[in-house]
C-alpha cells in the first residue's frame, strides 16, 4: 500500500530531551570500529579543540528517529517489516560533546514511489534544549513494495 502523501510537510513534535555521555559516545565509536581518541579521552578532544568527547559524525542516528517519530504513525502506512536503509547525510553547525542535551523535529520532505518501492525522507533538526541548531539529518527510508 503507497505511503499517505498528506504526510509531506508535516513535522514531529520536538523529542524529549537526549542528554549525550560518554558511555553512548563511546559504544556508537565502539560499534563503529572507530579507535579515534577524540571520541573516548577528554585531554585528547580538549587537545583537537574540543570543550570535551566528541561523538562521531553518524552519532545521530542514534536518537534523531526515535521518540515521537512521525515515521510511527499508524496514518502513514509504514510497514517496518520492509523497511530498509536507503541513504542519509548530516550538516553540522558545530560537533555533539558530552553534556549536550538534545531534541529533534523531524519533517517528512518527499514520498515517492520507485518502481515497487516507496521512498520517504525525513529531515530532521537537532538543537539544545535552549535552541542552538547543532545539526540537521536526512534520512532516506526505503519500503520495499509498498509502491505495488
Amino acid at each position: 500500500m503507497a505511503l499517505n502523501r498528506d504526510f509531506v510537510g508535516r513535522a514531529s513534535a520536538p523529542s524529549p530531551p537526549y542528554e549525550v555521555s560518554r558511555v553512548k559516545i563511546r559504544e556508537f565509536a565502539t560499534a563503529l570500529g572507530d579507535n579515534n581518541p577524540i571520541y573516548r579521552d577528554k585531554e585528547a578532544a580538549q587537545a583537537a579543540g574540543h570543550p570535551d568527547v566528541i561523538a562521531p559524525p553518524t552519532f545521530p542516528i542514534v536518537f534523531s528517529l526515535a521518540g515521537g517519530s512521525i515515521l510511527t504513525d499508524p496514518e502513514l502506512g509504514l510497514n517496518f517489516a520492509m523497511v530498509v536503509h536507503g541513504e542519509q547525510r548530516f550538516e553540522y553547525r558545530r560537533p555533539i560533546h558530552v553534556g549536550d542535551e538534545l531534541v529533534t523535529v523531524s519533517t517528512v520532505t518527499d514520498i515517492r514511489s520507485v518502481g515497487r518501492n516507496e521512498l520517504i525522507t525525513v529531515r530532521s533538526d537537532v538543537s539544545t534544549t535552549e535552541g542552538e541548531l547543532v545539526c540537521t539529518t536526512y534520512n532516506t527510508i526505503v519500503e520495499r513494495g509498498g509502491a505495488g
